[in-house]
C-alpha cells in the first residue's frame, strides 16, 4: 500500500456491485475502470466457501410477515396527493425547505381526506405510501422527460459560490456554496507534537492530518441537541480526509500539524463532497502547498426494473444529486479528484446491487462535473498563499548537539519553560533536533534570538549576530553573544569616523548588531559596528542580518591559522591568501573579511632566515602561538599580547589554537602597554609594512646587524641596530620612527618611568616583533 497509487475495497454479489471504497493517489478514470472490472472476479471467488459454509453449518432464517401497502390504499392516496405532488416537482421555483413545505401541505390535505372517510387503514401507512407516490412521480419525470426536480440537466451542476479567506484572524478559512448545500471550512496548523495519536496494533502511530466533519440539525432546519458524533459525520469526515490526503505535500517538506475543521451551514446533498473542496480551498488559504485542488461531485441513479426478471430495462445517470434525488434515488456515488485523477470514493447504493457497466459509466459524467466545480475554485484561488499574507504560525527545526540542547533546556525543563512562557512559543526537542512553533513570525525571530545567544549557532565570517556588551577596555569592547561566545570589538571597528572614547559610543548592557570579521591569532573572535552600517555617503547597505543561514545539520567550523599548508604559506601575498581561504570557507567575500596582516612562515622558511642574517648561535626554541604543529619555527619567548591576559576567550574551543607558554618576563595586567592603542596611534604607515613581518622571534646573538639608511621593513630583522627618534610618549613605553615610515615601540622597565622627550635620537636594537608585526626595540649602549 505504501507503494500503489490504489488502495480499493470493492465488495459484491455474482453479478452486481454492493459498495466500493477507494483511497488513490490521482489515478486516472482508465486505470479505476481497469481495477473495478479486476477486483469482480476477484471477489466472486469468496462467493462459493461462504456457500458451503452456510450450507454446513448454517441456521434457517426467521421467518417474519412483510408488512405491505395494499393496492387499494395506494391507489386511492396516489388519487389524491399525485397531481399535487408532480405540480410542486416540476416548479423550480422552489427551494428545498420550500419544497419540504409545499410537500407536507399536500400530506396533511389527503389526511383530512382520509379522515373525513374514516379510512383507518390508509391513515395507519399514510407517511409511508406518500412517500411511495413521491419515488414514483420523481422517477417517472427523470426517465421519461430527462428534467430533474429542480428543472436542471440530468448533467448540469448546481450554481457554485466559493471564498477564501473568509475570516482572516483564522489560519485558513473557506466557504463553499453549491446550490443550497454550504460548509465552512477551517484550518488550524500546529507542532509535529500536537499530532494526532492514535492506539492501534497496526498503522502508524500517530496522525498529523486530521478532518473533522460536523453535521449540526440547524443545517436542516432542525432543533436538537448535540451528542457526539455519529457514524454518519464520522465516515463523511474519513472520506473528505482521504481525498485531501493525496495531495498534502510531505512530511520533510512540511512537517506542520493540520487539522481541517469542517461546519455544514445548509445541507441538500452532498455535503461530504462540498467539505472536500472547501477543505481544499482553506488549505491552500492557510498557504499549505498543495499540488493542485481537490474538487468531489456526487453521483446518482434512476433506474427502472423489469417486476418479472429484476433486472434494470432503463436508467438515467444524474450529476450533482440534491437530498431529495438522494432519498428517493437508487445510488449516492461520491467521486473526489482532481483534475489528473481520482483520489477517494464511496458508493451508497439502496437496491441489491448495481451492475459494474453502469458504475463505470458514472466515471465519465463526475469527472466533467469535477472540472466544473475546479473552475470556480481556481478563480478564487489558485496557489497557496504566502507566509507574509497568512496570521499563520511559523515552523522552525534546528539540529544541535544534545549538549546544547540540555544547556537550552536548563535544570528540569526550568530555562525552557521560561523562554515558552517570555514568548508565547512552543518548543519541543528530541534526539538532535529542536523543533519552535511560534504564532508569527515576529515571535518566531523572538525566539530564534533567545536561542542563539544560548545554545549559539555556527559562526561565520561575513554573519551578523546580536550581543550584549560585556565590558569596555581603552582599546575596545567585549561582546557576549551566540550562546555565550565572547568577541572584541576593537576601537578602530566602532565607526567609520574616528573615535577617542568608546564610552561615547557604547556601553555596558547595551545590545548591538555585529558582523563577525575574522579571527586574531589567538583565535578571538573579532567584531565589527562599522561593518553592519553604511559608509559615510552611500547610497545602499549590502550587510543583511540573517544572511547567514541558521541551521546547518554539518557546520563548517573555521580552520585555525595553523591549518593552512604550507603551499599557501608560500604565497607571494600572505594576506590576500589567509583572506581568501577563511572566506571561501565561510561562503562570503574576501572583502568582507578582516584578516591581521600577519606572515605565516615555515620552518624552512625561518631556518633560511635565520643563516641569511648569521643568527644561528644559541637558539630558543619556542611554540609560536598561531602556527599548527607542522610549522615548529625556533623562536624566542616574547612579552604577551597587550589584552592578551585581560582576553575572556582566548581558549573558547571555537577555533582550535595551542596553548602558548608565557615566558618568564611577564608584566602584571595593570602593567600591561596598551599595544593595540599604540597600533592604532601608528596610523597606516605602520600597517602599510607589518604586513612584511614575521610574527616569530629569531634567537639572540651577539653579531650587529647595521642597516644602512633609509631602512626599510625589508631590511629590519631581530638583532637590527638603527637610530631611532621618540615619536611618541606612553604611559608604558615609547612610540619610536626607526625611519622610512617604519615605527617600533620599547617598553619602560617595570622600575618605573625614564626621562625622554618627543625628539630624542636613541640607539636601539630590534628585540622581538608583537603579534600585529610590530617591532619591539630594546636601548643599546654603544659607549
Amino acid at each position: 500500500l505504501s507503494l500503489s497509487d490504489l488502495n480499493l475495497i470493492y465488495a459484491c454479489t455474482k453479478d452486481k456491485t454492493l459498495m466500493i471504497d477507494v483511497q488513490a493517489r490521482e489515478i486516472s478514470e482508465k486505470d479505476l475502470e481497469a481495477g473495478l472490472r479486476l477486483a469482480h472476479p476477484e471477489a466472486v471467488k469468496y462467493l462459493e466457501p461462504q456457500i458451503r459454509l452456510a450450507a454446513k453449518a448454517g441456521k434457517h432464517k426467521k421467518e417474519y410477515k412483510l408488512s405491505l401497502i395494499s393496492d387499494r390504499t395506494l391507489e386511492k392516496v396516489g388519487n389524491l396527493a399525485e397531481a399535487p405532488i408532480e405540480s410542486v416537482f416540476t416548479d423550480p421555483s422552489y427551494g428545498k425547505f420550500e419544497r419540504g413545505e409545499a410537500l407536507d401541505k399536500i400530506t396533511q390535505d389527503v389526511r383530512r381526506s382520509l379522515e373525513e372517510e374514516c379510512d383507518e387503514e390508509s391513515l395507519k401507512v399514510l407517511p409511508k405510501t406518500v412517500d411511495t407516490v413521491r419515488k414514483k412521480v420523481v422517477r417517472k419525470r427523470i426517465i421519461n422527460e430527462g428534467f430533474r426536480v429542480d428543472g436542471r440537466q440530468l448533467d448540469e451542476v448546481r450554481p457554485v459560490y466559493c471564498e477564501a479567506g473568509s475570516f482572516p484572524i483564522l489560519h485558513g478559512s473557506s466557504i463553499f456554496n453549491r446550490g443550497d448545500t454550504q460548509v465552512l471550512c477551517t484550518v488550524t496548523l500546529g507542532a509535529p507534537g500536537d499530532a494526532q495519536r492514535l492506539e492501534s496494533l497496526v498503522g502508524p502511530p500517530t496522525k498529523r492530518f486530521m478532518l473533522h466533519y460536523s453535521f449540526p440539525p440547524f443545517s436542516i432546519n432542525e432543533v436538537g441537541k448535540r451528542v457526539g458524533l455519529n457514524r454518519r459525520e464520522v465516515g463523511h469526515g474519513t472520506l473528505a480526509e482521504k481525498a485531501l490526503l493525496a495531495v498534502l505535500p510531505p512530511e520533510d517538506d512540511f512537517p506542520y500539524t493540520v487539522r481541517v475543521n469542517s461546519e455544514v451551514m445548509a445541507s441538500d446533498g452532498s455535503t461530504s463532497m462540498a467539505t472536500v473542496c472547501g477543505g481544499s480551498m482553506a488549505l491552500m488559504d492557510a498557504g499549505i502547498p498543495l499540488r493542485e485542488h481537490v474538487a468531489g461531485v456526487s453521483v446518482g441513479l434512476v433506474s427502472e426494473v423489469d417486476p418479472t426478471t429484476g433486472m434494470i430495462k432503463d436508467y438515467r445517470i444524474l450529476t450533482d444529486i440534491l437530498g431529495l434525488e438522494d432519498h428517493l434515488g437508487d445510488m449516492d456515488f461520491k467521486i473526489a479528484g482532481t483534475r489528473k485523477g481520482v483520489t477517494a470514493i464511496q458508493l451508497d447504493i439502496k437496491p441489491a446491487g448495481i451492475p459494474l457497466d453502469i458504475i463505470c459509466e458514472c466515471l465519465e459524467p463526475a469527472y466533467k462535473g469535477r472540472l466544473q466545480i475546479l473552475d470556480h475554485m481556481e478563480q478564487e484561488i489558485n496557489a497557496p498563499r504566502t507566509q507574509n499574507e497568512r496570521n499563520s504560525p511559523r515552523l522552525a527545526t534546528l539540529k544541535f548537539s544534545n549538549d546544547a540542547l540540555r544547556r537550552l533546556i536548563g535544570p528540569l525543563g526550568a530555562l525552557k519553560r521560561k523562554i515558552e512562557e517570555e514568548t508565547g512559543a512552543r518548543m519541543s526537542v528530541s534526539d538532535g533536533t529542536l523543533t519552535i512553533v511560534a504564532k508569527n513570525q515576529a515571535v518566531m525571530e523572538k525566539v530564534l534570538e533567545k536561542v542563539d545567544f544560548i545554545v549559539g549557532r555556527e559562526i561565520e565570517i561575513g554573519g551578523i549576530y546580536k550581543g550584549v556588551v560585556s565590558s569596555i577596555k581603552e582599546y575596545g569592547a567585549f561582546v557576549e553573544f551566540n550562546g555565550g561566545q565572547q568577541g572584541l570589538l576593537h576601537i578602530s571597528e566602532l565607526s567609520h569616523e574616528p573615535v577617542s572614547r568608546i564610552s561615547d559610543v557604547v556601553s555596558v548592557g547595551q545590545q548591538l548588531s555585529l558582523m563577525c570579521i575574522g579571527q586574531d591569532v589567538r583565535g578571538n573572535i573579532k567584531l565589527s559596528l562599522k561593518a553592519t552600517s553604511p559608509r559615510p555617503g552611500a547610497n545602499t547597505n549590502n550587510v543583511v542580518e540573517g544572511s547567514v543561514p541558521l541551521v546547518k545539520e554539518e557546520p563548517n567550523i573555521w580552520a585555525s591559522v595553523g591549518d593552512v599548508s604550507n603551499e599557501q604559506e608560500n604565497q607571494n601575498s600572505p594576506l590576500e591568501e589567509l583572506s581568501g581561504n577563511k572566506s571561501k570557507m565561510s561562503g562570503v567575500n574576501p572583502s568582507t573579511s578582516s584578516i591581521s596582516p600577519i606572515l605565516i612562515r615555515s620552518a624552512a622558511e625561518c631556518d633560511e632566515e635565520e643563516k641569511s642574517a648569521a643568527l644561528s648561535q644559541n637558539p630558543k626554541s619556542a611554540t609560536s602561538n598561531v602556527g599548527a604543529s607542522k610549522s615548529n619555527c625556533k623562536l624566542k619567548k616574547s612579552p604577551p599580547e597587550d589584552h592578551a591576559n585581560e582576553s575572556p576567550f582566548s581558549n573558547s574551543g571555537l577555533f582550535p589554537t595551542k596553548n602558548v607558554k608565557k615566558p618568564k618576563r611577564v608584566l602584571q595586567k595593570e602593567e600591561e602597554i596598551d599595544f593595540n592603542s599604540i597600533l592604532k596611534s601608528l596610523g597606516a604607515d605602520g600597517n602599510k609594512h607589518n604586513s612584511s613581518h614575521t610574527h616569530t622571534m629569531n634567537g639572540s646573538t651577539d653579531q650587529e646587524d647595521e642597516v644602512e639608511a633609509p631602512i626599510t621593513a625589508k631590511k629590519l630583522k631581530i638583532g637590527t641596530k638603527v637610530t631611532a627618534k621618540v615619536y611618541q610618549i606612553r604611559a608604558r613605553g615609547l612610540v619610536l620612527d626607526l625611519g622610512g615610515g617604519l615605527r617600533g615601540m620599547y617598553r619602560f622597565e617595570t622600575d618605573g618611568k625614564e626621562d625622554f622627550e618627543v625628539g630624542d635620537e636613541l640607539r636601539v636594537e630590534c628585540s622581538s616583533f608583537s603579534s600585529k608585526g610590530i617591532p619591539v626595540v630594546a636601548l643599546v649602549d654603544d659607549q
